[in-house]
């Protein structure tokens, strides 16, 4: 970047700082939603909540649903599943 551009395009420096944290939080959350083994320690620690009695049975089947359908789609990939 020449020291023109630098100068013109220093007013916009805080936005585009604030558009690289806003890329990086969504590309950690990404991971975070779609990564296998966060997903098995959820529904370990899902089931575990289960067997303790701290939720019902209807509530663990309906977050384990959600969960094993995120499992499944982290691990096939959403264009296959569309396909279905």
């Amino acid at each position: 970047m020449g020291l023109i551009t630098g100068l013109l395009t220093f007013p916009i420096a805080p936005v585009r700082g604030v558009v690289w944290v806003a890329e990086k939080l969504n590309d950690a959350a990404d991971r975070e939603l779609h990564d296998p083994a966060v997903l098995r320690t959820q529904l370990a620690l899902l089931n575990q909540e289960y067997e303790i009695g701290d939720i019902t049975l209807e509530e663990f089947e309906r977050q384990e649903e959600r969960l094993l359908d995120r499992l499944h789609s982290a691990r096939v990939g959403p264009a296959q599943i569309d396909q279905r």
